[in-house]
């Protein structure tokens, strides 16, 4: 902005009190001080802005960068897996070449064979809320499991009644 000193500044001041008059002076002193106010705020946005506006296309750049490199990795890990895969059933074949179809050893039923007496995971319902704390260990920490009533809980925390450890004779 323009460069005042303390000089021009009082010049200026001077020739607003003489001009202006000591009554209106301090109403157009603080008129001129908002003024200039909101004309810093603005010209303080209107920067913020544009180094935003630069910062995001620097960004978009970046990520196109980010975003070719990704794909460049992608390819390449494709294809690895495609080498991979074809080495694979290569030597698949190779090594099964010599065995009977019909064996009991043949990849789809192994050992077992095809009688479909393989393991089978156990069948859960997926609608029970399954805790993440194993029931043993909230057994031996007291946690209660169940719901019970104030009149429960104090019969079943009670210890056992003074007649029969006192038995009149």
């Amino acid at each position: 902005m323009l460069d005042f000193g303390f000089d021009k500044i009082a010049l200026i001041g001077a020739v607003a009190l003489v001009v202006l008059g000591p009554e209106r002076l301090p109403r157009v002193a603080r008129t001129v001080g908002h003024l200039l106010g909101k004309a810093q705020r603005y010209v303080a946005d209107v920067k913020a802005e544009v180094n935003r506006s630069i910062e995001l296309e620097e960004l978009k750049k970046m990520k196109g960068g980010i975003e070719e490199a990704a794909r460049d990795i992608g390819a390449s890990v494709q294809q690895e897996i495609n080498s991979a895969s074809q080495v694979f059933e290569q030597t698949w074949q190779d090594a099964t070449s010599g065995l009977d179809p019909n064996s009991s050893y043949a990849y789809e039923g192994g050992p077992l064979g095809s009688s479909g007496s393989g393991y089978q995971p156990p069948k859960k319902n997926w609608r029970v809320k399954r805790s993440a704390t194993p029931q043993w260990y909230k057994q031996r920490q007291g946690v209660r499991r169940y719901v019970q009533s104030g009149a429960a809980r104090v019969a079943r925390f009670r210890p056992p009644s003074s007649a029969s450890s006192h038995r009149i004779p």
